[in-house]
């Protein structure tokens, strides 16, 4: 299979799929159609409260109930049907919505979580919200997904963080583990520059670590070892001394002909969680540059500026080499954009042939994954 760099030219030959209503991460109030953003707790045009509903997947105007402090009813909703914030809310940290009868006082994002940062420490709580902000957005895209917050079936635990002061970020058994650090942006542009890496960020964290319990999900639960060692490696090579080699020397001089990042070469299981990291990057920048109505025109077409096709779930529908013919021109005009404010690329990557390949086998895992398993803990 050829391999597509960001640097050539954009794809042609690129074929419509089926439309379908898409959820997309551009909200409306459902009081007023003004829009709103997925953090909102507040519309700012009428002023209903605002709240994020798992079950729709989108943001919903709530109203008080007179009778009973602390519920609400959705606005147009079932008279019947009444809703709370979730019980972290009141730190200013979550704005999802969790239902009256559920005994549960946390939403299904924050309810995954198992320690927080200490909040009588100095900026502990403003380390707490940029996690969150980051980590709510990683829960959105896998709900999207439809895949499960299990590992039951590679008898491991549940997808679990950990966000802890001076603690190596990582993954063990389905503990995610970030160093609130990360979310300081100088310590994590130092840290960028110290490591050589042309990205990194909060979200980025969390998809890479999500990445490992996936892996346990997708390949190992799901008998998928082989396919997966034919395109990545075998990972049963000894993680800690390749780590140590790649610290010690770096990354192979020929790592961008075979993988998405210099980290993505030191170890077959890093290389899977980078892939599936990207893997995320695309398809949510994607869902978002169509909510938008920016996606630059693809070669070939002549029909202006915007993404000629009707809007469908990016999550749900699309074939790889249609998802890649729509990213490419995205990056390219991403990084023109870019250099046209003076900064960096926005994008610092190419896809290689063995890269597209990997991708794929993400993209195949991902839809081929049979939704039923509960996403609740």
């Amino acid at each position: 299979m050829g391999g597509v760099k960001t640097s050539g030219e954009p794809l042609s030959g690129i074929k419509a799929v089926a439309p379908r209503k898409a959820r997309m991460k551009n909200f409306v109030c459902t009081h007023c159609a003004n829009k709103v953003y997925f953090e909102n707790t507040k519309c700012m045009a009428c002023g209903a409260a605002l709240g994020f509903d798992t079950g729709a997947l989108r943001v919903v105007s709530i109203d008080p109930d007179e009778g009973a402090p602390g519920l609400y009813r959705r606005f147009g909703g079932r008279q019947n049907e009444r809703v709370r914030y979730c019980g972290n809310a009141v730190y200013g940290v979550c704005n999802w919505l969790t239902d009256e009868g559920d005994p549960n006082t946390l939403c299904r994002a924050c309810d995954l979580n198992r320690t927080i940062p200490n909040l009588a420490e100095a900026g502990g709580l403003e380390a707490w919200r940029d996690l969150e902000r980051a980590k709510k957005r990683l829960i959105y895209s896998l709900m999207r997904f439809g895949l499960p917050f299990d590992a039951s079936a590679s008898a491991k635990g549940p997808l679990t963080f950990d966000f802890l002061r001076d603690a190596l970020t990582g993954h063990i058994d389905g503990v995610v583990t970030i160093d609130i650090m990360e979310a300081d942006a100088v310590e994590r542009e130092r840290q960028r520059q110290q490591f050589q890496e042309p990205y990194r960020s909060l979200l980025g964290h969390l998809r890479h670590e999500s990445g490992h319990f996936y892996w346990m999900v997708l390949v190992e639960a799901a008998g998928k070892l082989d396919e997966y060692r034919a395109l990545f490696g075998d990972e049963r090579a000894d993680y800690n001394a390749a780590l140590a080699r790649h610290h010690r020397s770096g990354p192979p001089a020929d790592w961008q002909e075979r993988h998405v990042s210099a980290y993505a070469s030191c170890h077959p299981w890093e290389d899977w969680a980078e892939t599936w990291a990207h893997y995320l990057h695309m398809v949510d920048a994607i869902d978002t540059a169509e909510a938008e109505g920016m996606e630059p025109r693809a070669a070939g077409f002549t029909f202006g500026s915007f993404w000629p096709f009707k809007s469908y779930d990016v999550y749900r529908r699309n074939s790889f080499q249609s998802l890649i013919g729509r990213w490419v021109p995205l990056t390219i005009a991403l990084n023109s954009l870019s250099r046209s404010m003076g900064h960096n690329d926005f994008y610092p990557f190419v896809i290689a042939a063995p890269v597209y390949d990997k991708l794929a086998f993400v993209h195949a895992l991902i839809r081929g994954y049979k939704p039923g398993r509960t996403l609740r803990r």
